[in-house]
């Protein structure tokens, strides 16, 4: 196996492990980019959405490698400051949920949607996502760090999905990102049933 692989692998799943004790840094003291970057691992479900995005990226091709991921960020980024800025939104944990199950169907079926209509989709996902970790940030939090942090872990998560989605490609291995994009569908199903 290729070692990068392995060291992809190994971050997402010691993150994982890790999650209860990096989740929702809610107070704490001079939270900065390294709380920041932690605090998109720590949750399975921004975990799963990121790395979708990146697969899905992968699996459209093009431009939209490139450009759905970059989507994507710049709708966390305002989401972001309008959760920092006490904005509110409502039902955002079930529009988080339901980007797992869009994305996770949009992979599963291999769905090629126009690219505008792709990028708006993955940008308004990207505003829930945000708002959330916005919402979370700190009270004593260096805000521009943090925002800085889980912006990097983001894009991070993005590249490891591309990475992914295409080395299935080149390994032609289509059933692999299609399988998945089911099981990130389906946890974003059981997420519903279980909140």
């Amino acid at each position: 196996m290729n070692r990068g692989l392995v060291l992809v692998l190994a971050v997402i799943g010691s993150s994982t492990a890790l999650s209860g004790a990096w989740a929702h840094t809610y107070g704490a003291a001079g939270a900065g980019l390294v709380e920041g970057f932690a605090h998109p691992l720590g949750g399975w479900d921004h975990l799963l959405a990121m790395l979708a995005v990146g697969v899905w990226a992968a699996q459209l091709g093009g431009r939209a490698m490139w450009a759905a991921p970059a989507a994507f960020v710049v709708g966390l980024l305002c989401g972001g400051l309008l959760g920092m800025n006490g904005v509110a939104f409502s039902a955002v944990e079930s529009g988080i949920l339901a980007s797992l199950v869009v994305v996770g169907a949009l992979i599963a079926l291999a769905v090629r949607l126009p690219l505008a209509a792709g990028l708006a989709l993955v940008a308004l996902f990207g505003l829930v996502h945000g708002h959330a970790h916005g919402t979370e940030v700190p009270e004593t939090a260096a805000p521009a760090l943090y925002v800085l942090g889980f912006v990097s872990a983001s894009i991070f998560l993005h590249l490891v999905g591309v990475v992914l989605g295409t080395a299935a490609q080149r390994l032609t291995l289509p059933l692999v990102p299609r399988i998945g994009g089911g099981v990130v569908a389906a946890a974003g199903i059981v997420g519903f049933f279980l909140g």
